[in-house]
């Protein structure tokens, strides 16, 4: 419900981790915005005393920006989906999180720092990347919630 309310692309399912992208198949420039928003929802909705809080489960959100190339596989079962090093970025900001947090790199923290709250995590030691600079997303700024979280639309960029 949530890709949709956000209009983000679900790429896949596996096991426990859920990959979305904004931006694909085509562009739009609020794409770290729709997904740092729909990530705080995802949080949220895990909380939600009519949800699932009641099982203790929290999830682990890496957010990464940048460039992919994004296609269809297969002769006889396709699937589309999205390769990179934007990609296997986000998956390992996801695998180095903490539970509860949304944990995003030096491009993503760039794109929502005017407009969110972003705590430092300082640097943590990523597979094939060594020690990279991370943030914690705590949530919209105060003034942008003010002005209100309007569920974006899609733009025809």
């Amino acid at each position: 419900d949530l890709a949709e309310r956000y209009g983000v692309e679900k790429i896949k399912t596996i096991g426990d981790c859920y990959m979305v992208a904004a931006g694909v198949p085509t562009p739009r420039a609020d794409h770290a915005r729709v997904v740092a928003l729909m990530a705080l929802d995802m949080r949220e909705a895990m909380r939600s005393q009519d949800g699932v809080a009641h099982l203790g489960l929290e999830l682990r959100i890496g957010i990464n920006s940048g460039p992919v190339v994004a296609g269809v596989i297969g002769r006889k079962r396709f699937l589309y989906d999205l390769w990179g090093d934007a990609v296997n970025t986000a998956s390992r900001m996801e695998t180095h999180g903490a539970p509860g947090r949304i944990q995003v790199t030096r491009t993503t923290y760039e794109l929502l720092a005017d407009e969110f709250e972003l705590e430092s995590r300082g640097t943590v030691p990523i597979k094939g990347k060594g020690e990279v600079e991370t943030w914690y997303l705590v949530g919209p700024r105060a003034a942008a919630r003010a002005v209100g979280d309007a569920v974006p639309e899609p733009s025809p960029v």
